[in-house]
């Protein structure tokens, strides 16, 4: 006997709209604009910091150019419109595809 066979057409609706919920979330998490724009905050804060007090031979390297301020911001500019992208425009869930009542399940051949 199934495991399903005493559920109610309203459990099974519960079941599957859980389900869904947890297909969005896992969506979202593991959405790659996330996942860039952290690691660009990330590098972007810790770059900015080292170039705010940055030492005389640094500066002599990059021609007086604070190279590691400026990257440091550009970086975290960058991080900041993914994540900003990724509020604004957040990315849902995939919908599956319900076959139609009278078609034909997978592998039936047609009769000629």
């Amino acid at each position: 006997m199934s495991e399903y066979s005493g559920w109610s057409e309203k459990d099974v609706q519960r079941e599957v709209s859980d389900l869904e919920s947890r297909s969005t979330t896992a969506a979202r998490l593991f959405d790659i604009r996330l996942i860039i724009g952290g690691l660009f905050v990330i590098y972007g804060v810790i770059v900015t910091i080292a170039g705010i007090s940055p030492s005389d031979a640094s500066l002599d390297k990059s021609e007086g150019v604070n190279i590691n301020l400026w990257t440091g911001l550009g970086m975290l500019l960058l991080g900041l419109f993914f994540l900003a992208w990724l509020k604004l425009r957040p990315t849902a869930a995939p919908v599956p595809e319900v076959p139609a009542p009278d078609a034909a399940p997978p592998g039936d051949k047609p009769a000629a």
